[in-house]
């Protein structure tokens, strides 16, 4: 009987989640929480007309899908193994409700992102 073995597959997306997110998140918080409201940038750059402009931009909305998507599915997994550790049963019914929300949460943003 051959082992079907689910941990590769949500490692990879665990790993490369916590390699988006050290390089992205800090960013992102440079930019939305200190150079914006200290109006370091120029205008132009954050107004309504050239910020919408930038969302429509198909590699804008890959990589948001790919930042918060990857995001998730390190949360996931973390919360995944974490479970573990404080001693709650990580059987089929955990692995379903955290895997699968951050699947539905990535699934739910695609759409969003593909509707802007």
């Amino acid at each position: 009987m051959r082992w079907k073995h689910h941990e590769p597959f949500f490692w990879s997306l665990f790993g490369a989640g916590g390699v988006v997110s050290a390089f992205c998140a800090p960013v992102i918080v440079l930019l939305i929480g200190f150079l914006l409201p200290l109006h370091l940038l120029p205008e132009a750059a954050y107004n309504y007309e050239s910020l919408h402009a930038l969302a429509q931009s198909l590699w804008v909305k890959g990589a948001v899908l790919m930042i918060v998507a990857l995001s998730l599915w390190h949360c996931a997994h973390r919360l995944f193994h974490g479970l573990h550790d404080l001693g709650v049963s990580t059987g089929p019914l955990a692995r379903t409700l955290t895997y699968g929300l951050a699947g539905f949460c990535s699934l739910a943003l695609l759409i969003v992102l593909l509707t802007l």
